[in-house]
């Protein structure tokens, strides 16, 4: 591993780190460096499931050209990291295997709505909030990494950042109102999440517990 001058402030745009609630902590980046194995595996599972939510979005919600045009895109996008994750896991001799999901995405998406339009707006909220923080991750991990890997995560950060940017977009487009309340309270509850103590480390985990 190594270090160098990059900071998450100079690969990020000021834009989204402002939408974020908070910093990683630097607890999670050093468990992430102890455990890079589990941080490829569970990396792969993470962009295998953001193609599979963009899928699910383009079947539920066929009557919004604009949404099955941004989706599309980004579920190709989605499978092709998914394809390079499993390539550099073969390469570095990394075996794929089934691990159990971070509490992440599903403590986020316990608050979306039951009902439409509210419930594509909270979706679409909480896809921003999962890509923005992918971002965010990326670009706090790469002044550590190698510099293939690291090279792979600069472009995952820009290509995940337009993912955000899509998001907010759509769901600015179909609300037809602001929309900065339930950015709010979507925030307050990925910050607790982010935050609180997790008994298990992945990609989008919360504090490292101590062993």
């Amino acid at each position: 591993m190594k270090t160098t001058s990059e900071s998450t402030a100079t690969l990020l745009p000021a834009e989204l780190l402002a939408f974020l609630p908070c910093t990683t902590p630097e607890a999670w980046v050093e468990a992430a460096l102890a455990n890079p194995d589990l941080l490829l595996i569970d990396h792969a599972q993470c962009e295998k499931k953001a193609a599979s939510t963009a899928m699910s979005l383009m079947y539920r919600y066929v009557e919004h050209p604009l949404l099955l045009t941004k989706m599309s895109q980004l579920a190709r996008e989605e499978l092709l990291h998914f394809e390079q994750v499993v390539k550099l896991m073969e390469e570095r001799g990394v075996v794929y295997r089934h691990i159990g999901a971070s509490r992440y995405a599903g403590g986020l998406r316990e608050w979306v709505r039951r009902d439409d339009p509210q419930r594509l707006i909270d979706v679409l909220i909480v896809g921003a909030f999962i890509e923005a923080r992918s971002c965010e991750r990326f670009a706090c991990l790469i002044p550590h990494l190698d510099d293939e890997l690291a090279r792979f995560y600069r472009g995952l950060v820009k290509s995940e950042g337009r993912h955000y940017e899509d998001y907010l977009m759509l769901a600015r487009h179909y609300a037809g109102e602001p929309i900065e309340e339930r950015i709010a309270f979507f925030a307050e509850h990925e910050r607790a999440l982010i935050k609180a103590p997790d008994p298990v480390f992945r990609f989008h985990s919360g504090l490292p517990m101590a062993a």
